[in-house]
């Protein structure tokens, strides 16, 4: 049975079949539940258990900006998947595989701000602040298009969703959780679905 809130949220979502929702745990700042929702016949139905997950190390906000240690409340399209194992079977979610040359950029003053970028040169002489993609945390990770059509800089970069260090361990603003539990999510997800992620 889908909860009354979560119910209105889901149904005033007319262009996708598939969300993710991520609630924030009574009396917690960063403690979380993210949920898989999916419309079959005109109804919304959990489809998978509910995860226990960690958002940014500060909550929630309406108005993110680099560095609050904050996550994006909101509704957000999925970018594709990256990480950096090979994927034998393959999920739906498109997936890159990563190299100790693919870059995001949180560099709020590059025009290249909130973006993935291959660079082969040496990153620090091009940008101030950057991510290497090939991360102990990002096996494998999900894109949450947050702040990219259009990017707006200063208003937030890099916001994924990835393993977590642990349940005790919030993001900078990321949705985090087990691996195990990221690897279903990512088997559950199916793009013709048009998914999207709620956030708070």
């Amino acid at each position: 049975m889908v909860h009354i809130l979560n119910q209105r949220m889901l149904d005033s979502v007319s262009d996708s079949e598939q969300i993710i929702v991520v609630e924030i745990a009574d009396n917690s700042l960063f403690h979380a539940t993210v949920k898989l929702f999916e419309k079959t016949d005109q109804k919304w139905a959990q489809t998978i258990d509910t995860i226990p997950a960690v958002i940014g190390k500060n909550g929630l906000t309406d108005d993110k900006s680099e560095g609050d240690g904050k996550s994006p409340r909101g509704l957000y399209e999925l970018g594709e998947s990256f990480g950096s194992r090979s994927v034998s079977n393959g999920f739906s979610i498109p997936y890159h595989q990563v190299t100790l040359h693919d870059y995001w950029i949180d560099d709020p003053y590059s025009d290249e701000y909130n973006q993935w970028i291959y660079y082969e040169g040496i990153p620090s002489s091009k940008w101030n602040s950057f991510e290497t993609l090939v991360h102990p945390l990002y096996t494998y990770a999900i894109i949450i298009k947050y702040n990219m059509e259009p990017v707006i800089k200063g208003k937030g970069s890099a916001i994924f969703i990835h393993e977590w260090e642990s349940e005790s361990s919030p993001t900078l603003g990321c949705i985090a959780m087990s691996y195990d539990h990221l690897v279903l999510l990512m088997n559950s997800i199916q793009p013709q679905k048009n998914p999207k992620i709620r956030i708070g």
